[in-house]
């Protein structure tokens, strides 16, 4: 399980994540409480967690953001 503390473009994360399908990993969105979306994932959540933050980062919308990737 991983949460992501993020503000804006949540659902523009969501999907991205849920349709990630070219590594070790898989996302499933989980629930959302305010800011914190929950996702369970397949494999090491600690690696899991990185690429999630890589993924974002790497959107052209996603560069600008603030937000945290908490494994666990």
């Amino acid at each position: 399980m991983i949460t992501i503390n993020l503000a804006q473009m949540q659902d523009k994360a969501i999907a991205l994540l849920e349709s990630y399908n070219e590594g070790d990993f898989t996302y499933k969105f989980e629930s959302k409480q305010g800011i914190a979306l929950k996702f369970s994932v397949t494999g090491d959540a600690e690696a899991a967690g990185k690429k999630a933050k890589d993924l974002i980062k790497a959107e052209d919308w996603g560069m600008a953001l603030y937000f945290n990737v908490v494994a666990g």
